[in-house]
């Protein structure tokens, strides 16, 4: 007797063969069997040859099954250890190895998403979650009241529509308003000075040249602010949500307080550009260290203090970083054609840029500016780019993870114990129709 088989067991598989022979009219071998084993007929009566009926046949059955789905799964498994082990060019002990704060993009591309039949004009990470939004001639952005993630899209029908992330993305509001297309739409983060529901609030920029601030929770605009002369490009929060930077076809880029009445709202006014200012973004506290050396002063910035340095990018060619003051701190040349969008690295050390030139550049802050990395990643135009957001440790994970926005360094937040794990993770999206995703 096999050594696997408990008494019973065996004597269940012998039962099992003789009423499955006897089933299968083959009288004698079922004889043959019973005789071998020396199972006396009284043993094997009518009523236990219908109780092991049919039995042997189930469980072989069930054999089949779970080796199909053993070898499903060990498909599975082969397949992950594969992306685990390609994460990087070299093995998956050097992806343990990267360090997140000064990680870089490397070409090719980690994912390439296909699906979209017209150019891809915005992406946006999901705070929490690995999940990347895409839009086709819309913008789009995550945030929203803490716990209660939506997605929000504008477009040329002068709307914007609220989704929710929790609910199969059905759309839960629409918010008309604007005059002419609207081109871009932000959630402002939690903690805005003067702005107790600033979690619930939302701003977005049209062509009729104004921003509107809106109540996510019930859809009414709360707020206009007026000051560009052009249609208004693209916008960008700071963590806290107290300041908002804008740019225009005007050539001008502004930045405003929102914890400000209207009439005093615009802080600042830049105009260093020659052209129409596609793309913004407003440096991390991460980077004050750099970007302080820049602009040649002695101390940086208090990490607590946003809004310090501003970066914006042009038809002109030309990355301009600015200081909150307006001046102008240095311009970064390389591109050959309209910069479209620009992102800090968290860790803050770097900005990337991609271009009409189907490239990124990576620009490194530590050495003024200086390109040091160029990926040619597309066959057309490169349209947007975002860097996924910090994943907050140790607190509430919707505070502060804007994204591309967040103060994302592995610093703690004061008073709250919270720390920021970097995500090695930007996508950006192209005229050719295809989302790309860098990763670590």
């Amino acid at each position: 007797m096999s050594a696997l088989l408990t008494s019973r067991q065996a004597e269940e598989l012998h039962k099992s063969l003789i009423a499955y022979l006897a089933s299968a009219d083959h009288p004698n071998a079922a004889l043959a069997l019973r005789q071998e084993l020396d199972l006396p007929e009284s043993s094997f009566d009518t009523a236990t040859t219908k109780k092991y009926e049919g039995l042997l046949e189930k469980k072989w059955t069930s054999v089949v099954r779970l080796q199909k789905k053993i070898m499903d799964l060990e498909t599975r498994c082969t397949s992950l250890q594969h992306e685990l082990d390609n994460a990087t060019p070299t093995s998956l002990a050097a992806r343990k190895n990267h360090d997140p704060a000064t990680w870089l993009p490397k070409a090719p591309a980690r994912h390439t998403l296909q699906s979209h039949r017209a150019p891809i004009t915005s992406v946006a990470f999901h705070p929490l979650f690995s999940s990347l939004a895409s839009a086709s001639e819309d913008y789009v952005d995550y945030g929203g009241p803490r716990g209660n993630t939506l997605l929000a899209s504008c477009s040329s029908d002068l709307t914007i529509k609220l989704w929710d992330a929790s609910d199969e993305y059905k759309n839960i509001r629409t918010l008309p308003g604007h005059d002419h297309s609207v081109s871009a739409v932000r959630f402002i983060p939690s903690g805005a000075a003067g702005a107790p529901l600033s979690g619930n609030l939302l701003a977005s920029a049209s062509r009729d040249k104004t921003i509107r601030i809106w109540d996510a929770t019930t859809g009414y605009c709360l707020r206009t602010l007026r000051g560009h002369n052009e249609w208004v490009r693209s916008l960008s929060p700071t963590p806290e949500g107290r300041f908002l930077l804008s740019t225009s076809s005007d050539q001008t880029a502004r930045l405003w307080d929102l914890s400000q009445p209207d009439s005093k709202a615009l802080k600042q006014t830049l105009a260093a550009h020659d052209h129409v200012i596609e793309t913004c973004a407003i440096a991390p506290a991460s980077s004050y260290n750099h970007l302080a050396a820049m602009a040649g002063q002695k101390k940086p910035p208090p990490a607590s203090s946003t809004a310090e340095y501003l970066a914006t990018g042009g038809r002109d060619k030309l990355i301009k970083l600015h200081t909150s003051a307006g001046v102008l701190i240095k311009t970064l040349t390389g591109h050959d054609n309209w910069i479209r969008g620009l992102a800090f690295h968290p860790g803050g050390k770097y900005l990337l840029s991609c271009s009409d030139d189907k490239t990124i550049r990576c620009w490194d802050l530590s050495q003024e500016g200086k390109c040091v990395r160029t990926l040619e990643v597309a066959g057309h135009f490169l349209s947007c780019l975002r860097w996924a957001p910090s994943v907050v440790k140790e607190g509430d994970a919707s505070a502060g993870a804007v994204n591309g926005n967040g103060v994302n360094g592995t610093e703690k937040g004061k008073g709250t114990g919270q720390t920021e794990q970097i995500r090695c993770l930007l996508a950006c999206g192209s005229v050719d129709l295809n989302v790309r995703v860098f990763s670590a």
